[in-house]
């Protein structure tokens, strides 16, 4: 008797773990028949061009015939081009000059905006707009605006009796042309400066303001050591962004003059869809990715230096 109603509590409560299998079965299967376009879209438009661009960094090919194998020749081949060094050169001059003016200018404007006065509001959408334009439409009213001749800089530098360089025209002056052009589309990043600012919190200045501290030591003690965050997260960003820059020199002098403008991204978009040559063009991508990602990394490892977290 006691063995039987063991084996029929036992039956019964058999039961309801196949019942919970079965329904965890057909929960995953469900899970991921859901994520199931997101994962064919990741492998075949992501991580696809990834394997088929190693593969064909390793191989001479031109698109017009199969690709053949050649190894580490494009690698070799890249330190040998003068090209491909005058292209890295002015992506780093680009990169140097533009990521600190940017953080300090998007940073002060913001601070600006960041005051309670009438109409703030229409001032902060008037500093954002720049960054909306389309990139086409933003690189040929820059054109005009550098133009030596008659451009609104120069006649505006002539007023108060400067002469204005040649800009775009001129070796020397066509980059700080461009990054004078790029840190007038700062406002995605004043935005995200406005919001860490807000979110500092005011007894922090209030408990400074009854110590008898003034506004620079206010800045220095309270705003930048709790802007660090906002300040490294642009930084890491606004890197990778710049080492991509394209648009600008592409529509704006096509390089020149005398390769002056020619960065990396354009460099590699000329290899690949005027020369044809992918296999090259796909080593230098990788070779951008390697120096973005050791760029990357040091920042990482250099933020717990300077980089406070609340």
């Amino acid at each position: 008797m006691l063995d039987t109603a063991l084996g029929r509590a036992a039956g019964r409560s058999a039961k309801p773990m196949k019942r919970s299998s079965r329904l965890k079965r057909r929960e995953t299967v469900a899970f991921y028949a859901f994520i199931s376009p997101w994962l064919i879209g990741l492998c075949v438009f992501t991580i696809g061009p990834i394997v088929a661009s190693a593969y064909f960094s390793l191989t001479k090919y031109t698109i017009v015939s199969p690709p053949e194998w050649v190894g580490f020749q494009n690698y070799v081949a890249l330190t040998k081009d003068p090209l491909f060094w005058t292209s890295l050169y002015n992506t780093l001059y680009y990169v140097v000059l533009f990521i600190p003016l940017g953080i300090v200018t998007s940073f002060i404007l913001s601070m600006l905006l960041n005051q309670k006065i009438r109409a703030m509001a229409v001032y902060r959408t008037i500093y954002y707009l720049p960054s909306i334009v389309p990139a086409v439409a933003n690189a040929v009213l820059w054109v005009w605006l550098l133009n030596p001749q008659y451009g609104l800089i120069n006649s505006g530098l002539k007023a108060i009796g400067i002469q204005g360089p040649g800009w775009l025209a001129s070796e020397t002056w066509s980059k700080p042309g461009i990054v004078l052009m790029s840190l007038w589309g700062t406002g995605s990043w004043i935005i995200i400066y406005l919001a860490g600012l807000q979110g500092i919190s005011q007894q922090l200045y209030e408990a400074a303001e009854v110590e008898g501290a003034s506004r620079f030591q206010r800045l220095m003690r309270i705003t930048i050591p709790m802007m660090t965050p906002t300040f490294f997260f642009t930084l890491v960003t606004g890197v990778i962004g710049s080492f991509q820059v394209f648009t600008q020199a592409y529509i704006m002098t096509n390089g020149g003059p005398v390769n002056s403008t020619l960065f990396y991204a354009l460099y590699l978009f000329r290899t690949a869809f005027n020369y044809l040559k992918m296999g090259y063009a796909s080593s230098m991508a990788w070779i951008l990715f390697l120096i973005v990602l050791i760029l990357t990394g040091i920042q990482v490892r250099l933020s717990n230096r300077w980089v406070f977290y609340e």
